[in-house]
């Protein structure tokens, strides 16, 4: 095919004068937020493009191929999958101090008072878990070359940047003749980070108080690694993969999303809290990561729409811990067939009101229950049954969430179980401060990998 000249909106994203997608006022005509799901940002975002007929669509593995996927089917180009992998601190592994690519690529952020040593163990570590990433996606199908194309990258969201800063530079060391960055949403800083890095920036939402990514989504459900390899046009290797499903309690039917990745070591079932759903985009953003660490995950409403409108049915613990306890048997049983490969041991994970029922119905089912953690929680509503818990508990509230914070403490004291209360600094209690909602995720992540699953996250 031949080459044609950039198009107008390359050019004028080129110049810093008609950057405006940078100042955040360059937003879709006629958009919203938040987004649908990553399909709907990604057809948003194609409209705000127009690349050069040779160019490359390369999606940030996992989510960022769902949305660069739009992109490539909108435009007819090629899509691509980069597994970048976050650096984590050693005696923080939530906190990033980089990012990597496949095979070498590596951006640090700052040593932040680590011996050269220490870092290079923690590169090693990433790049090992980017690499294995990489041999998955590519395995019947090697990375497309973007040497002398002009380069697309897409990720879902830009909150820290330090995944999106790798995969610029991977490009250029690739010899990528342009490279774009194109994202629905990001924070103002980071996309004046990211400009420095490549040669246009587009995004469609530029947020001052931005959070977690997933929090601009409805539906910010997991992408698998067999959904990244379905966008990719390749086969898809057997295995159990989840799905839509819908769990029988108490005469009704509830609707639910099973998640299982490759070589799942332990599931987790999520009690959302009160007016929130199985797409709640903080717990589907919690998910995602424990995910990311073999672990399955269920979200599922423990009301129907008719029980939802009673508020008093919202408040009922122990018609919620019944819910849980059902969805939980339901999901046992499926061990062996085609939704769960083999029996795994089962956890909780409950958010405000969510995480009484967790605890309450941990005290109901004694030893069965692997782990429970509480974002945010009010294990108080669970009384007096918090000492009849037997599973390793998790308490995780935000630094500001004073009241929260005082009643988690009184609810620890009851619990006879191995238990920790964790303290985010900075972070209110829907953990909508950047980066404090990442930490509560990788705290569950370490908490259920290591009751679950007797290790630690291994990505």
């Amino acid at each position: 095919m031949a080459r044609r000249a950039p198009r107008s909106n390359y050019s004028g994203m080129e110049r810093p004068e008609r950057s405006s997608a940078l100042r955040g006022d360059a937003r879709e005509p006629g958009g919203a937020l938040p987004f649908r799901d990553r399909h709907d940002a990604g057809e948003r975002l194609a409209r705000a493009l127009d690349p050069e007929e040779d160019a490359v669509v390369v999606g940030l593995a996992r989510g960022g191929v769902a949305v660069a996927a739009e992109v490539a089917r909108a435009h007819g180009l090629p899509l691509d999958a980069l597994a970048v992998r976050k650096v984590g601190h050693p005696l923080e592994p939530e906190y990033a101090i980089g990012a990597v690519t496949p095979r070498g690529g590596v951006y640090v952020r700052s040593h932040d008072g680590l011996s050269d040593a220490q870092v290079d163990a923690a590169v090693a570590a990433a790049t090992a878990r980017a690499d294995e990433l990489d041999r998955r996606l590519h395995g019947t199908r090697p990375a497309l070359d973007v040497a002398g194309r002009p380069c697309v990258l897409v990720d879902d969201g830009l909150a820290t940047g330090s995944t999106m800063i790798a995969a610029a530079r991977w490009a250029k060391a690739q010899g990528a003749r342009l490279v774009v960055v194109a994202v629905p949403v990001g924070a103002p800083e980071t996309l004046a980070r990211l400009r420095e890095e490549a040669d246009a920036v587009v995004c469609l939402e530029a947020l001052t108080n931005l959070g977690a990514v997933g929090l601009w989504y409805v539906d910010f459900r997991p992408v698998s690694d067999e959904e990244v390899i379905a966008l990719l046009g390749q086969p898809a290797p057997e295995g159990p993969g989840g799905g839509e499903v819908t769990i029988p309690a108490d005469g009704v039917e509830l609707p639910g999303d099973l998640t299982v990745p490759a070589r799942a070591m332990g599931a987790v079932v999520f009690a959302h809290g009160s007016g929130s759903s199985r797409l709640s985009p903080r717990n589907a953003f919690v998910a995602r990561t424990l995910n990311e660490s073999r672990l399955a995950t269920l979200l599922f409403d423990l009301l129907t729409d008719g029980e939802a409108a009673d508020r008093a049915n919202v408040f009922d613990i122990p018609l919620l811990a019944s819910r849980l306890a059902a969805a939980d048997r339901w999901l046992r049983r499926r061990a062996g067939g085609d939704l769960l490969p083999e029996a795994l041991p089962v956890g909780y994970f409950g958010a405000s009101t969510g995480a009484a029922a967790a605890l309450l119905a941990a005290a109901e089912l004694g030893e069965e229950v692997g782990a429970v953690v509480s974002r945010g929680g009010r294990p108080d509503l669970a009384g007096p049954r918090l000492r009849d818990v037997r599973a390793p508990t998790l308490l995780i509230v935000g630094g500001f969430d004073d009241v929260v914070i005082e009643l988690n403490r009184q609810a620890a004291a009851l619990l006879a179980c191995e238990h920790e209360l964790v303290v985010v600094p900075g972070a209110t209690h829907l953990f909508e401060e950047p980066g404090t909602l990442e930490s509560v995720a990788e705290h569950a992540a370490r908490w259920f990998v290591r009751h679950l699953g007797g290790g630690i996250p291994d990505s």
